[in-house]
C-alpha cells in the first residue's frame, strides 16, 4: 500500500483529546482517544490519517461533511460546505488499539498555520473526526539499503518506520530537525544510522541539510537501495532526481512533498 491507496480506504472516527505534550522544543504530542479508535486498523510504519480540525474562527464545524471516503467527488463536495471543518494530514506516532488511543505528533512553529497553533492549545475532550489512509511506507524485501530521508514534519513517518522494520535490515536515515533539542528517541533496526541535522541557525532553509546530505551520500548498489523521501518538497524532488541519476529504480522510491516553503505547513 502506497500513499495514492489511501483513496480506497473509507470509514472515519470520531475521537477527542484526552491531553497533550510537549515533546522537544518544536514538537507537540496530542493522545486522542475513542471507542472508534479500538476499530482503526493498525498498519504501522508511517501510517497516515486526514485529519479534520475544528474551524479557527470559532464558529461551529459541520464534522457531519466529512465524507467517508476522500475521492475527487468526495472532496470536490466537501468543499462545497462553507462551515466544512480544515483538512490536514499527520502520521500515527503510536497506537494502542487496546486502549483506543493513538499519539499524534504536530510540529509547532509559534502561530504559523492551522493544526499546529492548535494542538499547542488543545483542551481535553475537544472533538475532531480522523479518516484512516493506511500507510505511504512500501518495504522492499529484497532491498539491500534502506535510505529514509526527511525533515521535523517528517520525523513521526521515519521513527514509525524504523520502529517497526525487520531487526536485520541495514539503512541509513537522514533526519533534518531545528535545533539538537528536538532530538527523540529511536528505536530501530542495529544495522540502521540515524544522522540529525540541525538547522540552529533560521537562515538556514528547511530542507536544505537533509538534500545536501542525500546528495553527499554514494550508495555501494544502486540498484539495491530503497529509498523515502518526504518532507519539505525540495526534499523528495530534488533527492528523487539524484538517486535515480545514479541508478536507483524509480520504483524503489518513494518520495512525497509534505510542505512547501512559502506556505503554512501545518
Amino acid at each position: 500500500m502506497g500513499f495514492d491507496d489511501g483513496r480506497k480506504l473509507s470509514g472515519v472516527c470520531a475521537v477527542e483529546v484526552l491531553h497533550r505534550k510537549q515533546v522537544t522544543p518544536h514538537m507537540m504530542r496530542v493522545t486522542f482517544g475513542g471507542e472508534d479508535l479500538k476499530r482503526l486498523p493498525q498498519h504501522g510504519f508511517d501510517q497516515w490519517f486526514r485529519l479534520f480540525l475544528p474551524r479557527p474562527d470559532g464558529k461551529a464545524t459541520n464534522f457531519d461533511a466529512v465524507p467517508d471516503k476522500l475521492r475527487t467527488l468526495d472532496y470536490l463536495k466537501y468543499l462545497t460546505h462553507g462551515d466544512r471543518p480544515p483538512l490536514r494530514n499527520y502520521t500515527v506516532r503510536e497506537h494502542r488499539p487496546d486502549l483506543g488511543e493513538i499519539d499524534v505528533d504536530f510540529v509547532v512553529h509559534g502561530d504559523l498555520g492551522i493544526a499546529g497553533p492548535w494542538a499547542a492549545t488543545a483542551e481535553p475532550g475537544e472533538r475532531l473526526v480522523i479518516m484512516d489512509q493506511g500507510k505511504g511506507f512500501d518495504l522492499h524485501p529484497d532491498a539491500g539499503f534502506h535510505l529514509l530521508v526527511g525533515d521535523e514534519s517528517a520525523l513521526p513517518a521515519i521513527l514509525g518506520i524504523l520502529r517497526d522494520l525487520p531487526r536485520g535490515v541495514r539503512g541509513l536515515a537522514l533526519i533534518e530537525i531545528p535545533e539538537m533539542a528536538d532530538v527523540q528517541e529511536v528505536s530501530g533496526p542495529a544495522g540502521f544510522e540515524v544522522r540529525w541535522l540541525p538547522r540552529e541557525d533560521s537562515s538556514v532553509l528547511p530542507g536544505s541539510l537533509a538534500l545536501a546530505e542525500l546528495k553527499a551520500f554514494q550508495p555501494e548498489t544502486p540498484a539495491e537501495l530503497s529509498a523515502y523521501l518526504v518532507g519539505e518538497r525540495t526534499i523528495p524532488t530534488g533527492g528523487r532526481r539524484h538517486l535515480v541519476a545514479l541508478g536507483v529504480p524509480k520504483s524503489q522510491i518513494t518520495f512525497v512533498g509534505y510542505w512547501r516553503l512559502g506556505k503554512a505547513q501545518a
